[in-house]
């Protein structure tokens, strides 16, 4: 199995890579459509703005790459949010669009920006990602935008207001937040995500 990283030039993607390594995996950072089209899973990482990391993949050309993967994408993070349709962060930059879903700037009273910590996830039904993982497990998040809940959401967290915390269409996967910095919990959804 080949496992690639998508460099969008907007993360730390060494924390990512040395998840993968301890859980026994070799994970190749790439933004070469030649070595990524190779690869049986691909995570998107992301940290920054959509408006950036949109263009580094559009300089890549892999805008239509991604929509059509074959394999199995985690988008993580910005990464998730890049799947969707379009952001409020930079409503003119058009996203890949796999998830038609609006990113949304999280508005609540009492609450700062940005979502910065450990927080709780819950699920309905309780998708492949989290398995063997107990409900109510803690994951650690940094962002000010999310996905409202959705016909694509298998798991929720809350700050201020309900939000995607994982999202699954097909072959497409999503967590807001950063199971590389997750602790076990992290560790095993990321093992999950390698093993399906």
């Amino acid at each position: 199995m080949k496992v690639m990283i998508l460099n969008t030039g907007c993360a730390n993607l060494a924390s990512l890579k040395y998840s993968i390594k301890k859980l026994g995996f070799n994970a190749i950072i790439s933004s070469n459509i030649d070595k990524l089209s190779t690869s049986d899973k691909l995570f998107i990482p992301g940290v920054g703005t959509p408006m950036a990391a949109m263009k580094k993949i559009k300089l890549n050309n892999l805008y239509s790459f991604i929509k059509n993967y074959k394999g199995l994408v985690l988008g993580i993070c910005l990464g998730m949010q890049l799947l969707c349709h379009v952001s409020e962060e930079c409503l003119g930059v058009k996203m890949l669009d796999v998830f038609n879903v609006k990113v949304i700037r999280i508005k609540a009273e009492n609450i700062f920006l940005p979502h910065n910590g450990w927080n709780t996830v819950n699920w309905d039904n309780k998708n492949i990602l989290f398995k063997n993982i107990n409900e109510k497990e803690r994951f650690y998040f940094l962002h000010s935008y999310a996905l409202p809940i959705n016909k694509y959401t298998v798991c929720r967290s809350n700050y201020g207001i309900n939000f995607s915390a994982a999202i699954q269409k097909n072959n497409f996967f999503g967590v807001q937040f950063h199971p590389e910095k997750s602790g076990s919990a992290g560790s095993k959804l990321i093992k999950n995500f390698l093993e399906i």
